[in-house]
């Protein structure tokens, strides 16, 4: 299923204005302040899958941001790499971002790494409740000017994969659907769609 909504609809392009803060605030904030000010080089963020550090990754890059992700799979050698890619960074005040799955005391790094990273700021990105997803979605939505019954979100929520990127690729899909069968977004176009495997 996912395949066939990837191919209908692209994913649309992560930025920080798109993405949903959630209970991260401070965070951003944190984030913000890399971008744009001196005073801060590197931040750690770490959150389970879904959570949204792919995200934050994407749009960070976009400004031109360094940032290294999953450093939970890195191998020793890899390890020692960032550990140097570190160094440099903060000599030469590089701004850097490094997201992980967990925080960098729990992962089995090397300590000199672990250590590092748990030098400056450390974040953990805490996932949507289900009403904010649902607030989420509905604001998306609104955005590409779709027209349904909120049950179309309900329905999702209860029957698909429940991260956020899955179920706005869901609407996408949906969206293009309706338009292509010129038939109104209800829950059996949903499942018809959904069933076109």
């Amino acid at each position: 299923m996912d395949q066939l909504l990837l191919n209908i609809h692209p994913v649309p392009k992560k930025t920080m204005g798109n993405f949903i803060v959630g209970k991260n605030a401070e965070c951003l904030n944190s984030i913000e302040r890399l971008i744009k000010s001196t005073d801060h080089f590197f931040i750690y963020i770490w959150g389970e899958s879904g959570s949204g550090k792919s995200h934050l990754a994407s749009a960070l890059r976009e400004k031109n941001v360094k940032v290294v992700e999953d450093v939970e799979n890195f191998d020793n050698d890899q390890q020692i790499e960032l550990f140097n890619l570190f160094n440099k960074s903060k000599k030469l005040r590089n701004k850097l971002v490094i997201t992980g799955n967990d925080a960098p005391n729990k992962m089995n790094l090397r300590p000199d790494l672990a250590s590092r990273l748990s030098w400056e700021l450390v974040y953990q990105i805490k996932p949507l409740t289900d009403e904010e997803k649902k607030v989420a979605l509905e604001y998306y939505a609104m955005q590409k000017g779709m027209s349904f019954d909120r049950k179309i979100i309900s329905y999702c929520m209860a029957n698909l994969k429940r991260d956020l990127p899955s179920l706005i690729s869901t609407l996408d899909a949906l969206d293009e659907w309706s338009l292509k069968a010129k038939r109104p977004i209800t829950i059996p176009l949903l499942i018809q769609l959904l069933k076109k495997r």
